[in-house]
């Protein structure tokens, strides 16, 4: 498989901030503000689509409106990376439209999670460009005090070093999920806790590359052109906070009927938030174990991405290893970006 890099993100280059799904940025324009001012403060320039903070009904912008801000983006020379303002919904509904030879001439950094999945994992399947599951504008930049630091050292390490080409990956010291009402209540960092570490279901060892997403947005990608290759892959899911363990249940059990088990090298999975009320009684480990029986990869579990903070940054498309044998040992086996 023959992946395209963009290249490495430095100090004083432009960041383009887009909203390809929910309008939320058009609400909170305080937490907007905040997120740009993290990026200016860590160094980098800021170029806000022109749609960035629109809203039509359910999305931000029409799908005219959110393609011109990703393709102008694209053709934008001094642009060097795009964040997402957030996930939400319907990113997908941007796929048919989208002008990926203009994206293949162009590669850039896409950086984003949750219903960004859609995009990225598309745009990886049809230009094989790697994208970057990892922290958006108002969720994570917008934080009260910026970026938590076990975000921002894997911003630097996964979009600004092209020089390694093995980074290991470590779990955090502590997390949250605490929730503050944006432009309200978020005058104070979030709470944290304690980490529990990441933790093993199934011992083993694997190399491939990360395919790295939201379940339930890459499951809107059944079906179509749009999927991934998921041979040989490590595949690194998550979910959030609206979720439960029968739903979690269901979309682990329609990735079973899939096959996806049977292609991949490697399952790891995010920490969910506490809403989503895994009990003892009603354990993830369960539902994972009921989900891929009979399979004996390596599964992973509680590891620092999603819809918890803070997060790492998972490239998709780049070859990686986990090897869960005894201790956990995850990173990637070659650069993550381009030296340009």
């Amino acid at each position: 498989m023959q992946i395209v890099k963009p290249s490495k993100l430095s100090f004083g280059d432009t960041v383009g901030i887009v909203s390809p799904a929910s309008g939320v940025a058009a609400f909170c324009p305080k937490r907007l503000r905040r997120g740009v001012n993290c990026l200016e403060n860590m160094g980098f320039n800021v170029l806000l689509g022109e749609h960035c903070a629109k809203h039509t009904g359910h999305t931000a912008g029409t799908i005219d409106e959110r393609l011109s801000d990703l393709h102008s983006m694209y053709r934008n020379n001094d642009v060097k990376a795009i964040i997402t303002a957030i996930g939400g919904y319907n990113s997908h509904q941007l796929l048919d439209e989208l002008d990926y030879e203009l994206l293949r001439k162009n590669p850039k950094i896409l950086l984003g999670y949750s219903d960004i999945t859609a995009l990225q994992l598309g745009i990886f399947s049809q230009t094989r460009m790697v994208t970057y599951m990892g922290p958006a504008i108002l969720p994570q930049f917008g934080e009260f005090g910026g970026l938590f630091d076990y975000t921002r050292n894997s911003f630097e390490d996964i979009l600004m070093n092209s020089a390694s080409e093995r980074q290991t990956l470590r779990p955090s010291e502590s997390w949250t999920d605490e929730s503050l009402k944006w432009d309200i209540e978020d005058n104070r960092q979030r709470a944290l806790q304690a980490s529990t570490e990441w933790k093993i279901l199934k011992h083993g060892e694997a190399i491939g590359r990360i395919i790295s997403g939201n379940m339930s947005t890459l499951l809107l990608l059944a079906g179509t052109k749009y999927w991934p290759d998921l041979t040989g892959a490590i595949l690194c899911l998550e979910d959030d906070e609206t979720t439960n363990p029968a739903i979690i249940d269901r979309y682990l059990i329609q990735l079973r009927h899939m096959g996806v088990y049977e292609q991949i090298s490697a399952l790891i999975v995010g920490r969910f938030p506490t809403q989503t009320s895994f009990t003892e009684s009603d354990p993830l480990e369960n539902v994972l174990t009921i989900a891929t029986r009979g399979y004996s990869f390596p599964i992973v579990y509680d590891v620092d991405f999603g819809h918890t903070d803070p997060m790492m940054i998972l490239a998709n498309g780049v070859l990686a290893r986990l090897n869960a044998i005894e201790n956990i040992e995850f990173g990637y086996m070659e650069s993550t970006v381009l030296e340009r």
